[in-house]
């Protein structure tokens, strides 16, 4: 396996330590491997760890296929996967309501992941989750192609620098944008549910804003500074507006669940290219 990255013009003058170690997140004990074995190259030309690498240069880094880890999953149908944007390190695509992101089953072989995996081995590669969606809702979801780009998207996404919009309707009627703030945590008596709990729950903050307002449902959007199980679902649902649908936190019986994840935003890694990619059809 192999990675090339060339840095682009604006890219600060670094040595290849800082680039592995600090930008791109390699663990250590893959940094030695590329080390020893003499796996980092600048511009066709073997580099030390030492040597520096500037705007413009290419870096190739050789990995061995027991570098990383890689759990073996089913391939599924590749013609079920809807690509919304796709390069050599990362895929953004549009997942269906009602299906699964990841099988928890070494069996299962109808989820998403499944699915991109058939998708991806046409091109030798493999799909790495890096965030998923709830069976229930549809929308954008991010993979990594290659192990090595994983934790850098998992660190952008922990740091606000992949902005998610969610569109979403609401029962009853909601009048003004607002930020949800409430800690989530478990349902100690329904174990699929999650719960506001002040005391022992996660941060986390939903900023709601309001699109529409119809006879006893609003049409809002969502944006999360955090990514707790089913946060845009219980922090509604504790304001008393549920989501239109809901299986779990609301009793009145609907065709799905109203959440889809619409927009998917972030500067590429590498390329620092300004990506947005777009769910079609939304929910309205």
């Amino acid at each position: 396996m192999e990675i090339m990255i060339t840095l682009p013009e604006s890219h600060p003058t670094k040595t290849i330590r800082e680039l592995l170690e600090n930008e791109w997140l390699v663990p250590r004990k893959v940094r030695h491997f590329l080390r020893v074995r003499k796996n980092v190259w600048i511009n066709q030309k073997p580099a030390l760890f030492h040597n520096e690498a500037k705007a413009g240069d290419q870096i190739t880094l050789h990995f061995e296929e027991t570098d990383y880890h890689y759990q073996e999953v089913q391939l599924g149908d590749p013609q079920k996967i809807d690509v919304l944007y796709e390069d050599e390190y990362l895929i953004i695509v549009n997942k269906p309501v009602g299906m699964k992101t990841h099988p928890n089953e070494p069996t299962e072989k109808a989820t998403l992941l499944n699915h991109l995996a058939a998708y991806l081995a046409t091109k030798e590669q493999r799909p790495y989750v890096v965030h998923r969606l709830d069976k229930e809702t549809s929308g954008a979801v991010l993979f990594a192609k290659h192990p090595f780009v994983l934790p850098i998207l998992g660190r952008m996404l922990e740091q606000k620098m992949i902005y998610r919009r969610y569109q979403a309707v609401v029962w009853g009627i909601l009048k003004r944008d607002q930020t949800i703030i409430d800690k989530i945590g478990r349902d100690r008596h329904d174990r699929r549910k999650r719960i506001v709990d002040p005391k022992n729950g996660q941060y986390a903050v939903t900023h709601v804003h309001v699109a529409e307002q119809l006879a006893d449902q609003t049409r809002i959007y969502c944006v999360l500074d955090t990514g707790r199980t089913h946060q845009i679902r219980v922090h509604l649902a504790h304001q008393g507006h549920p989501i239109v649908g809901d299986p779990l936190y609301q009793q009145r019986p609907g065709k799905r669940l109203m959440l889809h994840a619409l927009e998917l935003h972030m500067q590429h890694p590498f390329t620092q290219e300004q990506i947005v990619a777009v769910a079609q059809p939304g929910l309205w």
